[in-house]
């Protein structure tokens, strides 16, 4: 596929899913510091369930300092609806003490210097970038994203790594702020991991999968 196909396909997105800037993160987040936990606390869950802990969790750890400190019990119990609540509460709070001890309690806005805190990789980094500082330097290859990005044409790869670098090349930046948004709502709403609606999809012409569906 190339990019004025590519374009195209994502244009068509972009009317199906009018938002505005601050609807394109599914996470309800105030300041840099909570969407950088939230997303790490996001991991093999829904929004969902981050979104209804996450009054309880800044309460009583408003910043990086309060939760630095924290019990890990305590606070593996306010995210015991995450699941994998151990590792995810050690890592939460060990990203707390690096913030404290490496960057003076803020959060950093570089891919290279997030990914140096506990359970952040590069999707985490690239959200934190994008919703936190406007600032979108890489692509956040999620599941949906990464499915999408097969089954429309945008890559022929399965590791995220890989994927991203794919839709880096294909894509000019002013698309890859939003372009995780887009796939995002199309993989929720009609390309599902169970089995992709090609018969009510607004890109089936323009997609291979589509195309090679008979509908």
């Amino acid at each position: 596929m190339n990019t004025p196909e590519a374009v195209a396909i994502l244009s068509e997105l972009n009317r199906l899913y009018p938002h505005t800037r601050e609807e394109m993160n599914f996470l309800r987040f105030e300041n840099p510091y909570q969407i950088l936990i939230m997303t790490i606390l996001s991991a093999q869950t829904t929004d969902v369930t981050i979104n209804g802990l996450r009054d309880e969790l800044f309460s009583c750890y408003p910043d990086p300092t309060s939760l630095a400190a924290a019990s890990q019990d305590e606070v593996e119990r306010i995210i015991h609806p995450a699941g994998f609540y151990h590792t995810k509460a050690k890592n939460i709070i060990g990203t707390a003490k690096c913030l404290c001890e490496n960057f003076d309690g803020n959060v950093p806005e570089t891919i290279q210097e997030l990914v140096t805190l506990p359970g952040v990789g590069r999707k985490t980094a690239n959200i934190v970038t994008n919703h936190a500082f406007g600032n979108p330097v890489g692509i956040a290859v999620d599941t949906h994203v990464g499915r999408l990005a097969q089954r429309i044409g945008f890559s022929d790869n399965t590791d995220p790594n890989k994927i991203e670098i794919d839709l880096i090349h294909l894509f000019p930046k002013e698309w890859w702020g939003e372009l995780n948004y887009l796939l995002i709502s199309h993989g929720r709403a009609v390309c599902t991991a169970r089995k992709p609606a090609c018969d009510r999809c607004c890109i089936r012409d323009l997609c291979r999968t589509g195309r090679n569906s008979g509908v």
